[in-house]
């Protein structure tokens, strides 16, 4: 007979295991709809390169997208229904992974983290429109290097990692505002101690557009690390005006009487 001190966790796996398997079959479920619409999908991610090719004719550079080997075309396919599956079922599967946590976290612990997700799935969405809406901008200066008497050939499975890596960096970088907050919140870092280390933050961001974007073109990186450091700076205000609002709240102790703690 198990102990009875077991059988908390035994349940705590059970529901973990319950949740999780609730999770994939979103997904796979959310998949097979990435395979029925496959071919909307495929138009709305190739548009950006589409819609560069008329500048490129007149440039003189002829450039196509091709899909190489036996099972390239499946694979392809099969990549573009799993993130699209993925995308798809994150609102399940991220309330499953919540609603395992939840019961664990106190009440005002509970807000927060529900107020912290409501925030930073807009700001990544907002992210990955923004890398969408630059994509043409980037392709097209790329490309552009094409010597000529060159054809373009661009494979599809590199061109879809461009386009994932480009909206997942820019995604990622949107949530620059909320760990600041977050970490400021937790008392990790003061407003003050934003202000003092913006200058350095500041070239940190630039060179961290420069090695993570994928295109490397300086364009490319302006676009990440200008909207990065008003982020930033926005965040850093926020920070400093939640410092003040607990400094009134907290009543000075004089030097000359005791702490009640």
């Amino acid at each position: 007979m198990a102990p009875s001190g077991s059988m908390p966790l035994l349940e705590h796996l059970r529901e973990l295991r319950t949740r999780l398997l609730r999770g994939v079959l979103a997904i796979v479920a959310a998949t097979v709809l990435g395979f029925v619409f496959y071919e909307q999908l495929l138009a709305f991610l190739t548009e950006p390169y589409r819609g560069i090719e008329p500048d490129l004719a007149a440039q003189g550079i002829d450039t196509n997208l091709v899909i190489t080997g036996v099972g390239g075309a499946f694979q392809f396919q099969l990549k573009i229904a799993l993130v699209a599956g993925i995308v798809l079922a994150s609102p399940v599967w991220i309330w499953q992974l919540w609603a395992f946590v939840l019961p664990a976290l106190h009440r005002h612990e509970r807000r927060g983290a529900l107020l912290l997700t409501g925030i930073g799935v807009p700001l990544f969405l907002a992210g990955v429109a923004l890398a969408y809406v630059i994509l043409p901008k980037a392709i097209l200066l790329l490309i552009g290097f094409v010597p000529e008497g060159f054809e373009s050939l661009v494979s599809g499975a590199e061109y879809y990692d461009f386009i994932i890596r480009m909206m997942l960096v820019f995604g990622v970088a949107a949530e620059i505002p909320l760990a600041v907050v977050l970490l400021n919140r937790l008392g990790v870092v003061s407003g003050q101690a934003l202000v003092r280390a913006r200058p350095w933050t500041i070239v940190g961001m630039f060179v961290f557009a420069a090695i993570a974007t994928p295109s490397t073109d300086p364009l490319t990186m302006l676009f990440l690390a200008i909207p990065m450091t008003l982020l930033y700076l926005v965040s850093e205000t926020i920070a400093r005006v939640s410092d003040r609002r607990r400094a009134k709240a907290v009543p000075e102790v004089p030097d000359d009487e005791a702490s009640p703690l």
